[in-house]
């Protein structure tokens, strides 16, 4: 693999993972701390247990206390990555970059890789990205509703979004602007998907799915950038000359 294969990538991306998962960490903790301190007193009392009734209602609030818990656990744990994802933004833009200059036959840029102007503008498009991910994540907890279809739909929902995560990289090194990077995978509907299609899968896989995509996020961000170079390099030499 082109990632393996070029040691200061590979550190790169080790190194993005670490602070990935340390910023997710630190985030998760946080979050737990706040939800808790609005929410700590809701099953601090459970109801009476005397007879059925009672009974009954002490299983269904044992248990609705357990699935509480337990959403907000999950719900703090996707917040906090996507902050740290958001936050890691320009050291994936960066990777990407590094791919890209390397593949062309260039060298690994230890240099002028960060300006304070490209950092932030780098922020900027992780963010309206992790935007997008609170809005998809919306659409597709309604689309599960839709009788037959509406696992499939939400399946195509998050590939397609997938690829956008990844194509906002090497794209974002172009300054291009997130409705030109929508268009873009809607215009290689066929290439995003194949994309999109495994971190999609991974990012399905319940409790794991934020461990497994912080790691392969490096792999995913350099065959992503390998890809869009190839199209547009192909876009660009079918373009009549000047």
């Amino acid at each position: 693999m082109f990632l393996v294969r070029h040691v200061k990538l590979l550190a790169l991306g080790l190194l993005l993972v670490l602070l990935t998962g340390l910023l997710t960490w630190i985030g998760y903790l946080e979050a737990i701390d706040f939800i808790d301190s609005l929410t700590g007193h809701f099953f601090q009392q459970p109801p009476a247990g005397e007879g059925v009734l009672g009974w009954l209602l002490a299983g269904g609030w044992l248990v609705l206390k357990y699935v509480f818990v337990l959403v907000t656990r999950v719900v703090a744990f996707y917040l906090a990555f996507l902050l740290a994802y958001c936050l890691t933004t320009p050291g994936y833009v960066f990777l990407s970059n590094a791919t890209e200059k390397i593949y062309l036959g260039g060298a690994f840029p230890s240099e002028g890789g960060f300006t304070v102007a490209g950092v932030i503008t780098d922020l900027v498009e992780g963010i309206k990205i992790g935007a997008v991910g609170i809005l998809v994540t919306v659409v597709a907890l309604f689309a599960n509703f839709i009788p037959v279809i509406g696992q499939g739909v939400v399946f195509l929902i998050y590939t397609f979004y997938s690829a956008l995560m990844f194509v906002d990289y090497p794209a974002s090194s172009l300054r291009w602007s997130l409705g030109r990077k929508i268009r873009w995978v809607v215009r290689h509907r066929n290439r995003s998907f194949r994309l999109g299609l495994l971190p999609a899968l991974v990012s399905m896989v319940p409790l794991v799915n934020i461990f497994f995509m912080a790691l392969l996020f490096p792999l995913f961000t350099v065959h992503t950038t390998l890809n869009f170079m190839s199209v547009e390099a192909g876009e660009a030499s079918s373009l009549p000359p000047s």
